[in-house]
């Protein structure tokens, strides 16, 4: 097994696994929740983490800079000079760690002129940490550091197994649920939450991850660099590359995650751009 390398990827994934051992004494004890300007839902586990992840990448690489969903309020005109850029949600999935589930994560991502070099996705209640990029390969390893090297599976193991958001879906992605059950058969769903969902796809556990509904920049990038580094890919409803060039609004188009040899590929695009 080679590991996954880059001259940033150790002190990364030591920074997720601190931030991610923030979160913890606020888990499942009553945390006072606050609501932000879009009604999202923010905790102090959210900006203990945030803290950490801002402070520890700045004094690994003071040339970088860092946008965070806490600390977003950064003006178009400076974010469209950035060539590379870390890109931060210091705790993806709030909702499932207001109700107490362990599916949260931490998530980084390295950007660069758009494009994710590598991510890396903690979960704080478990201890296991995913990482990976385009060309780097991917890995899970687990708390004790024990790692090995994850893949996606290019055909179904039995039945075509759809990641389904718990709490988000849409007419859109019920038509292509639809149009998938008429090409695989029955199809078996599965739920999880957060940035997780790309990594069932990303360790072979999962087919296809369609995202018909709204997601944020950092909700998706540390996740994409590991399915990228499994072997996957993003895809916009016209079949292009998800990309994170600077833009005034951080929301995504709507995507499809997939792994790239997959023989059907053609034909999810196919079905998605009918709903485009």
């Amino acid at each position: 097994m080679q590991p996954v390398s880059h001259p940033f990827l150790p002190a990364v994934i030591a920074l997720v696994q601190r931030a991610g051992q923030a979160t913890l004494p606020h888990w499942r004890n009553d945390v006072a929740v606050i609501q932000k300007a879009d009604a999202s839902p923010v905790t102090a586990a959210d900006l203990a983490a945030h803290e950490i992840l801002a402070a520890g990448l700045l004094a690994l690489a003071p040339e970088i800079p860092v946008l965070s969903e806490e600390d977003a309020d950064i003006a178009f005109g400076e974010r469209a000079d950035w060539q590379r850029w870390w890109l931060v949600d210091p705790l993806d999935g709030t909702k499932e760690f207001i109700s107490g589930s362990e599916e949260f994560t931490v998530n980084v991502a390295l950007i660069e002129r758009g494009e994710v070099v590598f991510g890396v996705v903690g979960i704080p209640a478990n201890g296991r940490c995913y990482y990976g990029g385009r060309g780097l390969g991917a890995q899970r390893m687990e708390r004790d550091g024990a790692a090995e090297d994850i893949a996606v599976r290019i055909a179904p193991a039995e039945a075509f197994t759809v990641v389904a958001s718990k709490r988000h879906s849409s007419p859109a992605q019920e038509r292509l649920l639809e149009g998938l059950s008429e090409r695989f058969g029955d199809l078996q769903l599965a739920s999880v939450g957060s940035s997780l969902k790309f990594c069932l796809l990303a360790e072979g556990n999962a087919d296809c991850y369609p995202r018909l509904a709204p997601t944020s920049q950092w909700d998706t990038a540390a996740a994409q660099g590991v399915l990228e580094g499994a072997g996957g890919e993003v895809l916009d409803l016209k079949g292009e590359a998800l990309t994170y060039e600077a833009r005034e609004s951080f929301l995504n188009p709507s995507f499809l995650c997939l792994p790239q040899a997959a023989e059907w590929r053609a034909e999810l695009i196919q079905l998605a751009r009918a709903l485009d």
